[in-house]
């Protein structure tokens, strides 16, 4: 028998991490790593925790191998990711989007540079014994795309942080997928407060290095730039 226990904890450490594999679009999904550029912890479900590493932003297996598949999706409508499993620790959701610059597309762009801006960010419900987050077990995050959201090709990345060890450097484990996608019925307002990955965040941010455990904190500020809004 204690041959097996190694396994079982090898089995517990994948299950209690996870991936973002497919778009959804309208809650239907792409399939796996078809419209997602497929990340390194495809087969482990692993996290990113120096947020200084150029996997902060995408969390590519291959840097500069595009996704299959570039998703059309309208301006004002749900898009998200399937979770796998689920999101499993504590900690806080958030949506970013990086618009190809001309000459690029969503298969062609990398993403590097100040181009990042963040559709949403979640905020957990403070009091009682815990900080809690609505995204724990989630297995479909979404958002709603902003209606006054410009026309054309962009990448789409999803972030997680699992908060359950923050509260020493490095402790903190992000998440990360992106996707791309083709946005159509748009509008015309360009997203200000863009930021690049890496670079948007420090390791001793205080929505990074943080003890949820206890004390128990009182409030909770996200990582990162503002959320853009129509």
């Amino acid at each position: 028998m204690r041959f097996f226990y190694p396994l079982l904890a090898a089995a517990a450490v994948v299950e209690a991490h996870y991936t973002f594999s497919s778009v959804l679009v309208d809650g239907k999904a792409t399939g796996d790593w078809t419209a997602v550029r497929k990340t390194k912890n495809w087969q482990n479900n692993g996290p990113v925790t120096d947020v200084t590493s150029d996997d902060i932003r995408c969390f590519e297996l291959s840097p500069g191998t595009a996704a299959s598949l570039t998703a059309n999706v309208t301006a004002g409508s749900s898009v998200g990711f399937q979770a796998n499993p689920d999101i499993y620790h504590p900690g806080p959701l958030a949506f970013y989007m990086a618009k190809a610059p001309a000459g690029k597309t969503a298969a062609t762009f990398d993403g590097s540079g100040p181009v990042w801006f963040k559709i949403y960010e979640e905020q957990p419900t403070v009091g009682g014994q815990s900080l809690t987050w609505s995204s724990n077990g989630l297995k479909t995050p979404s958002v709603t795309l902003p209606k006054c959201l410009p026309n054309g090709d962009y990448l789409f990345r999803i972030e997680h942080i699992g908060l359950h060890v923050a509260q020493s450097t490095g402790g903190a484990q992000f998440y990360i997928s992106c996707g791309q996608v083709t946005v159509t019925g748009g509008g015309s307002k360009s997203p200000t407060d863009l930021v690049a990955f890496p670079g948007a965040y420090k390791a001793t941010d205080p929505g990074i290095l943080i003890n949820i455990n206890y004390p128990v904190p009182t409030s909770y500020t996200n990582p990162g730039p503002k959320v853009f809004t129509c």
